[in-house]
């Protein structure tokens, strides 16, 4: 059969797949690396593990085609997106890759949001203004080390970082990624002349914005490393959340994705770049004509996975801290929160464990267990959990109605969708129909149906939702879905009041001690 192999680069693992013009999965790779995590603040990673596994993934993946006999009509990437690197001329990193979960830049991202910048900026780019953008840890380079930032040859992301290791070629970066930066005019379609003087770079250190679709040709050196003929196309794809909305069907209109891996989203598509003058939900290109707006939520599936680490009273070798449990604890720690009828018995979680984003963006964020009875045990503390990230993503929802964009249909994906409860629970928060696409790769697959689109075999985007599976539907009960809007407003009037509170707690709080930092 005829392939196309997507390469998709996300904070942990770099997974590739082969698919043929319907979805049908012929490959499939995945190759992980740590992240690292050096000192307060910083997660990061290293560039040559990831243009390492992107060539590994790619290498693997062309071999299993090769096997059964399968033709590669191209390749395409994604990527995670608000990452930044330090490059030189030809595309090579100078030092680590800062991801999105580094919150360095907190200090200068107040301070933009403060100033009365901040919802100008949003409102031109996409992009909240927020520790995640590269226009924030740019800003905190600019303070911290100006010379560097000054003296950078180029200054990039992930996008940049792969298709510059696969092609030799120029110093490019497709729209997605860039509309993800809070550096580029999503509606002049330029890097915005604003934000780049709050970054402290200039425009030529950054990469030239091109179409999603745009065809570029694989290096001679990595088709023969990989075993695919020469010329081969490289497809550059989009960045991960819009092709997630991609491959599991979820572009027509009233059609959103919920993600529910270790972090969470839900994005829709629409048909022109929007941003709401709220501020709360951000707006990222599929393509030069489709746009993904949505929130996205900092929690999900690691609420449980702390639960698991914390209160099963499991020690690590020396006695001083939880292990990292298996994945059938987080299941049982689950079925006994099945057994908590909704509301969690009066019990709210504010499950910002890892602060939080949608649809607030406020730095600093941290949670907390509010109307907490003796009562209550382990069973309630959990499932108040899992609705507290519920909860939060209906407030990204709610965002939506207040735009006038409707919902009328879920599309769940990752690995927290496997569990009933998590998907009862959505759908009762959203008060929608949730159904769980059944793909092992989401991204990976969106990313080989847009370059399918790009070579001209997909002319409709939205056949995608006729071409992935899902699962059995499951509604949402009317009397929790009641009982849960009764209790959205207290989740957004309880998070923002504590917020000062928690804010002087940090700055209590110690430092990590030196040599506890740690990959993860």
């Amino acid at each position: 059969m005829d392939v196309v192999i997507g390469i998709d680069t996300g904070t942990t693992a770099t997974k590739g797949v082969a698919a043929t013009t319907t979805g049908e999965l012929r490959a499939l790779a995945s190759v992980h690396y740590p992240l690292s995590v050096p000192g307060p603040g910083r997660a990061e990673l290293d560039p040559a593990a990831l243009v390492d596994a992107a060539l590994q993934a790619l290498t693997d993946v062309a071999r299993q085609c090769r096997e059964r006999g399968d033709r590669v009509a191209g390749v395409a990437l994604s990527s995670f997106l608000h990452a930044l690197v330090p490059m030189d001329d030809a595309g090579r990193a100078l030092g680590p890759v800062v991801t999105w979960a580094d919150n360095r830049s907190a200090a200068q991202s107040r301070r933009i949001a403060a100033d009365g910048a901040g919802a100008a900026l949003q409102a031109r780019t996409g992009t909240p203004v927020h520790p995640m953008s590269p226009l924030t840890k740019l800003a905190w380079w600019s303070e911290t080390d100006p010379d560097q930032l000054r003296d950078t040859p180029r200054w990039g992301g992930v996008k940049e970082l792969i298709v510059a290791a696969l092609t030799g070629g120029p110093f490019l970066v497709d729209l997605s990624v860039a509309s993800g930066t809070g550096l580029y005019d999503i509606h002049a379609r330029q890097w915005d002349p604003a934000a780049v003087k709050i970054a402290g770079v200039r425009a030529e250190q950054l990469a030239e914005v091109v179409p999603t679709t745009s065809r570029l040709t694989l290096s001679t050196a990595v088709t023969t490393a990989a075993g695919l003929p020469p010329g081969t196309p490289l497809i550059i794809g989009a960045a991960d959340g819009p092709l997630a909305n991609l491959g599991v069907g979820a572009t027509p209109p009233g059609v959103a994705a919920v993600s529910l891996g270790t972090s969470g989203a839900l994005r829709t598509v629409v048909d022109r770049p929007a941003a709401d003058e709220a501020g709360r939900l951000f707006c990222y290109a599929l393509t030069e004509d489709r746009w993904v707006v949505g929130g996205a939520v900092n929690n999900a599936g690691s609420v449980v996975r702390w639960a698991s680490q914390s209160l099963t009273g499991v020690p690590d070798p020396d006695g001083s801290s939880p292990v990292e449990p298996a994945d059938g604890l987080d299941a049982e720690l689950l079925a006994e929160a099945a057994t908590i009828p909704a509301g969690s018995d009066g019990l709210l979680c504010l499950p910002y464990f890892l602060g939080e984003r949608a649809p607030w963006w406020r730095p600093g964020m941290r949670g907390a267990y509010l109307g907490l009875r003796r009562e209550h045990h382990r069973a309630h503390l959990v499932r108040a959990a899992v609705e507290g990230v519920c909860q939060q993503l209906a407030l990204v929802r709610d965002s939506f109605e207040a735009e006038g964009v409707a919902l009328t249909e879920i599309r769940a994906t990752g690995g927290a969708a496997a569990s009933t409860l998590w998907v009862a629970t959505l759908a009762g928060t959203l008060d929608l129909p949730v159904s769980v696409a059944d793909i092992p790769e989401g991204t990976a697959l969106g990313t080989c149906l847009l370059a399918w689109h790009a070579l001209g075999e997909l002319p409709d985007l939205d056949r995608a939702a006729a071409l992935v599976p899902t699962g059995e539907t499951t509604r949402p009960d009317p009397r929790d879905a009641a009982l849960y809007r009764r209790l959205r407003p207290l989740v957004e009037r309880s998070a923002l009041a504590v917020l000062d509170v928690v804010t002087e707690l940090d700055e209590l709080a110690p430092e990590p001690l030196p040599g506890t930092e740690k990959a993860v």
